[in-house]
């Protein structure tokens, strides 16, 4: 029984871990991989399914470790998304007008930024919206520039689907 549960967990592990990947390369628009992933996956997961509905053995530990490799296979696709996906990272920062430390120190360190004024209309005060595109790579790196030169810099940052020109690192 325990076979039966290894191989139900691992299979399970494989399969999450594909939809993730899938999932990273459908929003990537890579539609081709995507598919043929899909379609690994979910035939492992109807292999796995069935096998782990029709075992001979009633044990509480078949659903265990089921949800055991979905959990897993969860953490493996968040870990490789996180350092294996290359992308690009879109950075809106609202900062005090007239900071030039912080654009100083961003362009010091060989990235490009944009600088946008800003009316903040509840409080009178002028800022500055700095717009910068960085490798996700990078991303920890150009948040503590930020942080130590603003600490109450605001941070947005999101996926970028295209960029054409400009300076990126």
């Amino acid at each position: 029984m325990l076979l039966v549960c290894l191989k139900i967990g691992l299979a399970r592990i494989v399969d999450v871990t594909l939809g993730s990947v899938r999932t990273i390369l459908m929003v990537k628009g890579r539609s081709k991989s995507a598919s043929i992933i899909a379609f690994l996956e979910v035939f492992i997961w109807f292999i796995v399914a069935k096998e782990a509905l029709n075992t001979p053995y009633n044990s509480l530990l078949i659903p265990i470790f089921y949800a055991g490799g979905y959990a897993i296979g969860t953490l493996i696709g968040t870990l490789i998304s996180n350092n294996f996906v290359s992308g690009i990272v879109g950075l809106q920062v609202i900062t005090k007008s007239n900071n030039k430390n912080v654009i100083n120190q961003i362009r010091q360190n060989g990235f490009g930024v944009s600088v946008v004024n800003l009316k903040n209309v509840y409080e009178g005060q002028k800022k500055e919206m700095l717009i910068i595109q960085v490798n996700k790579k990078s991303l920890n790196k150009i948040t503590e520039i930020i942080k130590k030169s603003d600490p109450n810099a605001f941070i947005i940052a999101n996926e970028t689907k295209f960029v054409k020109n400009g300076l990126i690192k």
